[in-house]
């Protein structure tokens, strides 16, 4: 039998694994590996901010990533390219909310937490609102799931369908920030793009169409999640990196596959 934590981290990893697979999945066909990295860099300032106003942390990380989000949608494409503006909004959030926690006077600050995650401390009040943010991607996703489909493969086909790519942008932006939000507790910003990226890219490998390489991601994760969570419980590693690093290795397993094929 697992001590308690351990069963409420495991609950906590397979949420964290099914927000991020559909997701996950956008940010792969999308090109948004940097997108999903700023999100999550921004969300120190939320944190930061939080804690000065005395706020629950997945209302300030939820609203920093999107303001982020929304600033960078607002000025791409007026002088500035893209990834010059991510990694602008990326480092600046970071570095101003280290800044702000520093001057937080009898606020106790565990940083590597913040950063790497803490899953093994994660209460029965994280679960709910882990799960909350899965219920809420999910049905976003799924309602949506056509529309972004569509625009990710080509704008100008979800016009001629009366789609507004823009709109569905907001949507996967909107659906990130809360997965950034939900997911810091378990791995950490500096890893929840980790997450996000590198499970979808192992299924890609696999995969034959979109709906099997989301399914495939999920399993993907689910598997890296519990896997992290025995690694780190046995070898006393710290369990986000060691989730991660499970993930990768199904990553460098499933693409050296596809490289023998090629060959």
């Amino acid at each position: 039998m697992f001590p308690e934590f351990m069963v409420r981290a495991t609950i906590a990893g397979l949420g964290v694994a099914l927000i991020a697979a559909p997701l996950g999945c956008f940010v792969v066909w999308r090109r948004m590996a940097y997108f999903g990295e700023a999100t999550a860099h921004a969300a120190m300032l939320g944190i930061a901010l939080s804690l000065a106003l005395e706020l629950p942390i997945f209302w300030g990380t939820l609203v920093a990533a999107l303001i982020m989000a929304f600033m960078v949608s607002q000025l791409s494409g007026r002088g500035l390219a893209s990834d010059t503006l991510l990694g602008v909004s990326a480092h600046a959030g970071l570095a101003l909310g280290l800044v702000v926690a520093s001057f937080l006077s009898g606020v106790r600050i565990d940083l590597m937490a913040y950063l790497f995650g803490d899953i093994l401390a994660v209460t029965l009040a994280d679960l709910y609102t882990i799960w909350l943010g899965v219920f809420m991607v999910i049905l976003l996703v799924y309602w949506r799931w056509s529309q972004m489909l569509i625009s990710t493969l080509n704008e100008e086909l979800a016009y001629s369908h009366g789609i507004n790519p823009k709109k569905e942008k907001l949507v996967l932006t909107i659906a990130l920030a809360v997965t950034v939000a939900v997911s810091i507790k378990v791995v950490g910003l500096l890893l929840i793009s980790a997450l996000l990226l590198i499970p979808a890219a192992a299924a890609r490998n696999i995969s034959r169409n979109p709906e099997s390489m989301v399914t495939a991601t999920a399993i993907i994760g689910i598997i890296s999640a519990i896997s992290g969570l025995q690694f780190s419980y046995l070898f006393n590693s710290p369990p986000g990196p060691s989730i991660v690093c499970v993930s990768l290795t199904f990553f460098l397993v499933l693409s050296g596959k596809n490289l023998v094929k090629f060959n």
